[in-house]
C-alpha cells in the first residue's frame, strides 16, 4: 500500500484518527509486555537496526553497510516474499546480491538456529524488530531520514509512528540520513543518545542530460524522484508493490511518449518480471556512514561482550 498522504502533515483526518491511535498503542503495549516474558537471550551479540516509523526511511542501505563492516549474517522477516524475489522479499534480495548471508522468516527461530553454530561467535544483525520483544538486543540503532523526521508526530493510524517520539531515547544510537535537497523538516532528537549522520548518493545509470521517467514502490518515493537528474515524469506505486507485465507495458508506453528512459530503485528492480529486468535499469544507492559510528559500534560491542559456550 502507498504511504498515507496525511502521515507527513497534521491534517483534519489525522486528528480524527487520533482516538484510534491511542487504542492501537495501548493494545500494542499490552501485547509487547506479554511477549517480552518469552524473550530469547542469544549467545551471540544481536545488533538491531530499526525505526519507529512505519514505511521505508532508507534502513536497508544502512543495514547493508553495517553487515559488510561486521561480516555478520542478517536476520529479517522478508516482507512480501514472492517468486519474483526468490521467495525471500525485495530487501533480502538486495542484501544477498551484495554477498551478505540473509536468513528470512521468523526472527527468533533464525537467531536460535544461528546460535547453534558453535564455531561462530560474531554478532548477528537484526533488520528491523525494535518493536519485537521476543529477542533481547545488545545494541539497538534507530534510523531516521532527515526529510521525514517524525512525520506528523502522531501514532498509527493517525501518523507514521509505531511508538511515541520519546521512545527514541531508548536507542543506543541514532543514525540520521541527511537530505541536502530538503532540510526544512525539523525534529528534535533525545539528549544523551549518540547521533551519527549518513549520506546517500543516488547514481543514475544514465547521463544527467538523458531524459528519464522514474517509478518506485517504496515507502516514500518522493525521496527517490527528487534525487534524479533529467526527470520528466514519475509514478509511485504502493510499498513492496509486485509489478505485472501489464504495469511494465504501461510504463514503457509512457516513457516512449515522453522520449525518456525508464529508471527505478534497486529495491523495485528485484521485483520486476524477469524480462523487464533486461530492459529497465536501476539507480544505485551508495551509502556512507560517519566513520565515528564504527568506532562507537566497535567500542559498544566490546563493552557488551558475552561469554560464549
Amino acid at each position: 500500500m502507498k504511504t498515507p498522504w496525511w502521515f507527513l502533515h497534521k491534517t483534519p483526518l489525522a486528528f480524527l484518527l487520533l482516538p484510534i491511535s491511542w487504542v492501537y498503542y495501548l493494545v500494542s503495549r499490552v501485547v509487547f509486555n506479554w511477549r517480552r516474558m518469552f524473550a530469547y537471550n542469544s549467545r551471540r551479540k544481536v545488533v538491531c537496526i530499526g525505526g519507529i516509523l512505519a514505511g521505508g526511511v532508507g534502513k536497508t542501505p544502512i543495514v547493508r553497510v553495517i553487515a559488510n563492516y561486521l561480516d555478520a549474517p542478517v536476520v529479517m522477516r522478508g516482507y512480501k516474499r514472492t517468486a519474483s524475489t526468490g521467495n525471500i522479499g525485495d530487501e533480502a534480495a538486495m542484501l544477498m546480491s551484495d554477498g551478505i548471508a540473509v536468513h528470512v522468516g521468523h526472527r527468533k527461530s533464525n537467531i536460535m538456529l544461528l546460535d547453534r553454530q558453535k564455531n561462530e561467535k560474531g554478532p548477528i544483525l537484526m533488520d528491523d524488530g525494535l518493536q519485537n520483544p521476543l529477542i533481547k538486543k545488545d545494541v539497538s540503532i534507530l534510523v531516521f531520514d532527515q526529510m521525514i523526521g517524525f512525520g506528523n508526530g502522531f501514532l498509527l493510524p493517525a501518523g507514521p509512528l509505531r511508538e511515541p517520539k520519546h521512545h527514541a531515547k531508548k536507542a543506543d544510537a541514532i543514525i540520521v540520513i541527511k537530505n541536502e535537497k530538503n532540510t526544512k523538516r525539523k525534529f528534535k532528537l533525545p539528549d544523551g543518545v549518540p547521533v551519527f549522520y549518513a549520506e546517500n548518493k543516488t547514481i543514475s545509470p544514465y547521463d544527467k542530460n538523458v531524459r528519464v521517467f522514474a517509478f518506485a514502490g517504496i515507502g516514500y518515493p518522493k525521496k527517490f524522484f527528487k534525487s534524479l537528474d533529467g526527470l520528466v515524469g514519475h509514478r509511485a506505486f504502493g510499498d513492496h508493490y509486485q509489478y505485472t507485465d501489464e504495469d511494465i507495458a504501461e510504463l514503457e508506453k509512457i516513457a516512449k511518449r515522453k522520449k525518456a528512459k525508464l529508471v527505478t530503485t534497486e529495491k523495485d528492480w528485484v521485483r520486476l518480471p524477469n524480462d523487464a529486468r533486461r530492459n529497465i535499469k536501476y539507480a544505485k544507492l551508495e551509502t556512507v556512514i560517519d566513520p565515528k559510528f564504527f568506532d562507537w559500534l566497535k567500542e559498544k560491542l566490546n563493552a557488551n561482550s558475552k561469554k560464549t559456550n
